[in-house]
């Protein structure tokens, strides 16, 4: 067997892997939908079936009847929104300072930052918790947004790009009389737009992810995330199945329609973020 024909069987065994495994991630997604299709005798049926005798529609017309599902999905986008935002504009300007600035201590400055990332965030859960309790916080979306508002994964993200950054056009901003701050949203923001989408979605899925984080600080169900609203659609005694996957499938379109518009400049920004040192 010649060398052509073994790197076409290892390609095809490699596409084979990987079509076996994101029909695997498919399933539950799969399944969720179609179970906010049917009616509640249908969704545990044996052997289980796409769709049931007819679409129940209703499902989802009974998700705001039963439950605040609006104030859980506004509560979401409000959170989402100022932890995006804050994160992107943050991470941007202290990646720019950390790639292009010299000043003494930098590089420590920047290790000892990045070395927060290793931190579970459950060690430091009690201490946070203690200091909103202080300013008055718990029990408020501040206290979900703004601790969320500085990334140290960010930081290093858009500092990975930035370096790639030629210090030539750092150079001429200053020569024509750019101070660090007009060189940086003038020049250097405008180029990152690929990071700052990639930047955008791994912010994005967090916060409207989160489950821990709302658990901890939040205790009026008028303030839930959707996280937490799902959650308390949950019956102790019984659960109505279709509707909470009904009520499943509207907080996963924010994140498919962000990560599917954004697709190409995320897949470049992972590629372009950390090309060199």
């Amino acid at each position: 067997m010649n060398a052509k024909k073994k790197k076409l069987i290892v390609h095809t065994i490699a596409h084979v892997i990987l079509i076996l495994g994101s029909v695997t991630m498919l399933v539950p997604f799969i399944w969720m939908v179609s179970s906010s299709f049917k009616s509640l005798g249908e969704v545990f049926v044996f052997p289980p079936t796409l769709f049931g005798e007819k679409i129940v529609w209703e499902n989802y017309t009974k998700i705001s009847s039963r439950f605040d599902y609006f104030a859980y999905f506004m509560n979401s986008v409000k959170v989402s929104a100022w932890v995006v935002i804050c994160q992107v504009f943050t991470s941007a300007t202290a990646g720019f300072v950390f790639a292009k600035l010299n000043f003494k201590g930098r590089d420590k400055i920047f290790l000892l930052y990045l070395a927060t990332m290793m931190i579970p965030f459950h060690v430091t859960v009690i201490t946070n918790y203690l200091q909103m309790s202080i300013y008055g916080l718990v029990n408020t979306l501040w206290s979900l947004m703004l601790p969320a508002s500085v990334s140290a994964f960010g930081t290093f993200l858009m500092r990975q790009f930035f370096i790639t950054v030629p210090n030539e056009l750092i150079d001429a901003a200053k020569i024509d009389g750019c101070n660090p701050f007009t060189t940086f949203i003038r020049i250097a923001f405008p180029m990152a737009k690929s990071t700052i989408a990639t930047l955008c979605i791994f912010c994005f899925m967090g916060v409207w992810n989160d489950y821990f984080t709302p658990l901890i600080y939040i205790n009026d169900s008028r303030k839930y995330t959707l996280p937490l609203g799902l959650a308390s659609m949950k019956g102790m005694y019984s659960t109505d199945w279709p509707v909470l996957m009904s009520s499943s499938v509207i907080a996963v379109l924010p994140v498919l329609v962000a990560f599917l518009l954004a697709q190409d400049a995320f897949v470049k920004g992972v590629m372009m973020s950390g090309m060199k040192e």
